[in-house]
């Protein structure tokens, strides 16, 4: 993936361009640049599925709202419950 480039520094450089970002609407550009509508759609149903495990939403309703299957929604479950915490720290400065 990366021949010349150091991977790492690829990927903290795409953590400070996401970091400029100040609008949403600018988001919705860059993501749309470099992401596919599947991708986002994928990244906003994980979030919606943390959102609801977290209001304590039962598997089967996550699965019926979201569409997601089980196994995202365990996935999202673990992450959560033992991940680096960054998910639970976007649903907090979110006021969920």
């Amino acid at each position: 993936m990366f021949n010349h480039i150091n991977r790492e520094e690829a990927v903290n450089r795409f953590y400070v361009a996401v970091l400029s970002l100040e609008t949403k609407e600018q988001c919705e550009k860059f993501f749309e640049d470099i992401f596919t509508k599947n991708e986002i759609h994928s990244f906003a149903q994980r979030l919606e599925v943390a959102r609801l495990l977290q209001s304590g939403a039962t598997y089967q309703t996550i699965e019926k709202l979201t569409g997601a299957s089980t196994a995202t929604i365990s996935r999202v479950k673990r992450v959560l419950s033992s991940g680096h915490g960054g998910l639970k720290e976007v649903l907090k400065n979110r006021g969920e």
